[in-house]
């Protein structure tokens, strides 16, 4: 018999849902190195960059905590999927106590975000003003997440504008195509995370009438997405070293091919097997984790000793 999946314990933690912030730090991480090979690395710089890292995690705390919020409010999560978030419809926690605690997110946000403009200017509010959006959009409001919108807002969003965001706070230059082509791969796999999480909800949200863009597809081409998005970031990092986009020592993060080999062994059981369905998630959350950092120590190594 398959394994099933175990509901989690409901609470602030799995609210907030820390083993997710890798998606945050890895691109902070990326625009940082490039940066860092450009200016000193002094207590203003370093400083500055540890803000940039703390604002990035509550971003991601805030999308997952407005998220969970949104999604009960629309009627998604039901008692009948409690399973990953259980906060509301078990009643551990209030309608109001969610959204506050992501409104106090986005508050720590902005103050953050003025410091920052005191340092680097005003143009940094056009980053934080599309960060916001998008965090708080996602189910409510706009609510582009049932538009089927949601795995191009973490593509643009989390894959290229922090990472560029980042660069820009600590250089003051609006763009480097150092980020961008090295942020690339990073994109393609981040956006896979959501992939792999739109599938593990793919029946219950077509129950709930939920249009994501995995749910505009059969389960099936859905999979391949994922899989494109998952695996193909190797095809790009191959790509961009060999046509010496990024330097060879970015082909340190070519070690997490075990990593992508137990994802892709896992995709091939998830529609049958509860399990396998629930470790779409985790399992490219770890790749992307282990992929993201070691793609900035090789570049960063690349840079320093000259690969």
């Amino acid at each position: 018999m398959a394994p099933t999946v175990k509901p989690v314990k409901a609470g602030y933690w799995n609210l907030f849902r820390p083993w997710t912030l890798h998606g945050a730090v890895a691109p902070v991480l990326m625009g940082g190195a490039v940066a860092f090979t450009l200016i000193d690395v002094n207590i203003l710089n370093v400083g500055i960059f540890i803000l940039i890292l703390i604002g990035a995690c509550l971003f991601q705390s805030a999308a997952n905590i407005l998220n969970t919020y949104g999604d009960f409010k629309k009627g998604t999560d039901t008692v009948e999927n409690e399973t990953r978030s259980p906060e509301l419809v078990t009643g551990a926690l209030t309608p109001d106590q969610v959204r506050n605690m992501g409104l106090l997110c986005l508050g720590l946000i902005c103050i953050i975000g003025i410091v920052l403009m005191f340092h680097r200017g005003w143009g940094l509010l056009i980053y934080g003003t599309i960060g916001i959006f998008g965090v708080t959009m996602y189910t409510l409001g706009a609510s582009y997440k049932y538009l089927g919108l949601g795995q191009l807002s973490v593509f643009i969003n989390f894959g290229f504008l922090m990472p560029l965001g980042t660069y820009y706070t600590l250089t003051g230059d609006w763009f480097s195509w150092n980020v961008f082509f090295l942020s690339i791969p990073n994109a393609m796999m981040i956006t896979g995370v959501l992939a792999g999480n739109e599938l593990r909800d793919y029946y219950e949200d077509k129950k709930a009438n939920v249009g994501t863009l995995s749910g505009h597809m059969r389960y099936g081409t859905a999979m391949k997405l994922y899989l494109i998005e998952s695996l193909g970031s190797f095809v790009a990092l191959a790509i961009l070293i060999i046509t010496q986009l990024v330097p060879w020592g970015c082909a340190l993060a070519f070690i997490t091919l075990y990593d992508a080999y137990i994802l892709y062994k896992n995709s091939k059981n998830a529609h049958d097997d509860p399990h396998s369905g629930f470790m779409l998630v985790p399992l490219c959350f770890k790749l992307n984790w282990h992929f993201g950092v070691l793609l900035v120590v090789g570049y960063l190594c690349a840079m320093f000793i000259h690969i």
